[in-house]
């Protein structure tokens, strides 16, 4: 295998930056991807089909999304690695098998919607189950920082190592159902291994976080990495918040926009057009805030690379307002424009405003 040590040494890339040109396949770089379902994918020889790096800007070297597809009736390359991966399923129907070396195989049906975890380097193969159409899956990955600090690809992918105390490979334990965790974030934690179906999945109410939201945050095989699913209605907007670098908050949902920018520099914000199957990155402790002007309510996923069960990031809580130590901003302390927008925002698109604090 390619030695990584001599041809990142003095380089002006990095390690991951030469694995990604050894692998050959698209490497897109942006703020936004506006559609995960139109963009061109390249045939990849490590797993059979075809596939793109997503880099995007906000993530900030913490992680990376790979986009996937598996032609009809086809599957995979079986692969295991050693850094995390979450999937998430964007279109189509199959199967994933998984399994450690010497335990038993594990089958995990899923289909458009659904958002899973592998165990970390357990062996794991997917499989389109549809004769007609391709499948199309995204991935939330912390190979930059594991490439980046080992630099060998052969320890990375033709590791035996059996994290056992994550996943000893019994059917029965991956098969086992969720459930809130109450100690964690007020019990707005699901833990389980799979969620078959986000578009049905209802989320908890997170008035905190203004607009009627609604907000569960998932954790998935003792995994450091997470996810949450949030909903808010038509005609409503969230608070202003900001956190780490690295969630990647793909919409399902709703026709909308963003507005970004950094601390102490609302004058520079930057907005981002959203739409179903958008995707698009808040930098580093950027304040973000999401509107929603459209004619159904906005659903995203944000697949992010910390997780709250094991506390291994120091995160503000995103509900609460900055002035108390949080990582808000209430609305009575947003520039004033913001909602003045907004209301012209729902004038265009045909929404009536419905955010009761502004009188409307």
């Amino acid at each position: 295998m390619k030695n990584l040590n001599d041809a990142s040494a003095f380089s002006q890339q990095s390690p991951y930056e030469i694995y990604q040109e050894w692998e050959e396949i698209p490497v897109y770089k942006d703020f936004i991807i506006p559609d995960l379902l139109k963009l061109k994918l390249g045939d990849w020889a490590r797993t059979g089909g075809k596939a793109a790096f997503a880099n995007m800007d906000g993530a900030g070297g913490t992680c990376d999304t790979l986009i996937e597809e598996i032609a009809p009736g086809g599957q995979l390359k079986p692969v295991r690695h050693m850094y995390e991966k979450a999937i998430f399923i964007l279109d189509g129907q199959g199967a994933t098998t998984i399994l450690n070396d010497g335990g038993k195989k594990h089958t995990l049906e899923w289909q458009k919607g659904s958002l899973f975890a592998t165990p970390l380097n357990a062996w794991h193969q997917h499989f389109n189950a549809q004769g007609d159409k391709p499948v199309r899956m995204i991935s939330l990955t912390d190979a930059p920082v594991i490439i980046n600090r080992y630099r060998n690809l052969d320890y990375i992918f033709n590791n035996s190592f059996v994290f056992a105390d994550r996943y000893s490979g019994g059917a029965d334990e991956w098969g086992k159902g969720g459930r809130y965790i109450p100690e964690i974030k007020k019990g707005r934690v699901w833990e389980s291994n799979f969620i078959a179906d986000l578009w049905g999945f209802q989320p908890k109410d997170y008035k905190e976080r203004g607009g009627d939201n609604r907000t569960t945050l998932f954790e998935f095989v003792d995994n450091t990495m997470s996810a949450h699913v949030s909903e808010f209605p038509i005609g409503k907007y969230k608070k202003a918040h900001r956190h780490g670098a690295g969630a990647h908050i793909v919409m399902l949902t709703g026709f909308g926009y963003s507005y970004l920018w950094p601390e102490g520099e609302y004058g520079t914000k930057r907005r981002v057009e959203w739409g179903r199957m958008s995707m698009f990155v808040p930098p580093m402790q950027w304040w973000h805030q999401h509107f929603n002007p459209g004619a159904e309510p906005a659903r995203y996923l944000a697949l992010k690379p910390w997780g709250f069960k094991f506390n291994v990031e120091d995160l503000k809580d995103t509900g609460e307002d900055v002035k108390k130590g949080g990582a808000q901003i209430e609305y009575e302390d947003q520039n004033p424009e913001i909602h003045k927008i907004f209301i012209d925002e729902c004038k265009i698109h045909g929404a009536d405003a419905r955010m009761p604090m502004f009188g409307t």
